[in-house]
């Protein structure tokens, strides 16, 4: 298993590799989130050892339990975010991507631990319009970027999506092209803020999301193997 698990975590850099080739970037350009959540520790620990330091998890209580073992990596929380979770979150993350309305972003930045650095943040954009998802409509971010880029313990870092999915290639470039507007949109707005990442693409679209412009792509399927969400 520990071997097809570290095929398939190369077999990922690969394809982030080729994407980059043919989107004529760097490599290192694009950096990869690991999905790790429902995922025993042990899997973290394997690609840890590769070299992988940023992983991604989903529901809180599952994540304290890794964070409390391996402090040492990057953690990201991708997922919805309750307003009854915001502290661990706020205490214990480096970085959160799923930021969908201000009250959320306020109360991450109260509840940040004074003796840690400006929580990273990102705003969900709900770039396809589909009402089963979060995320702020394109024709708000504007004024909760600014006001959110004022709170004083987090660090605004740019913008995430999942867009509607979709198999063919040019059609899935597309919501990533308006997400990269809305991102350049944004560092002209503010050019104060360290606005420099684009979260988009996953196992299925990393491909069209690094000709987009992606600096994140994040993967868990294509590493980890389907989620068994019995453990969550």
């Amino acid at each position: 298993m520990s071997t097809e698990l570290l095929q398939r975590y190369q077999d990922v850099l690969q394809r982030i590799h080729k994407a980059c080739q043919q989107a004529e970037r760097p490599p290192e350009s694009v950096a990869l989130l690991a999905v790790s959540k429902t995922k025993p520790v042990e899997d973290i620990e394997l690609i840890a050892q590769q070299g992988q330091t940023s992983f991604g998890e989903n529901y809180v209580q599952e994540a304290l339990q890794k964070i409390a073992l391996h402090p040492e990596l990057d953690w990201h929380f991708i997922g919805p975010i309750q307003s009854n979770k915001t502290k661990p979150i706020a205490e214990h993350f480096n970085w959160v991507h799923s930021i969908d309305r201000l009250k959320i972003a306020r109360r991450l930045s109260d509840q940040r631990p004074a003796d840690k650095s400006p929580l990273n943040v990102l705003l969900e954009v709900n770039i396809s319009g589909e009402q089963s998802k979060a995320g702020f409509q394109p024709q708000e971010l504007m004024q909760a970027a600014a006001e959110i880029a004022q709170l004083p313990n987090l660090n605004l870092r740019g913008l995430m999506a999942i867009p509607q999915a979709v198999t063919d290639f040019e059609s899935q470039r597309i919501p990533f092209a308006k997400m990269r507007s809305l991102l350049e949109s944004l560092q002209n707005a503010l050019p104060d803020c360290q606005l420099d990442t684009l979260s988009m693409g996953m196992s299925g679209d990393l491909e069209a999301a690094i000709l987009e412009g992606a600096t994140m792509v994040r993967i868990g399927t294509d590493i980890f193997g389907a989620r068994d969400y019995s453990q969550s």
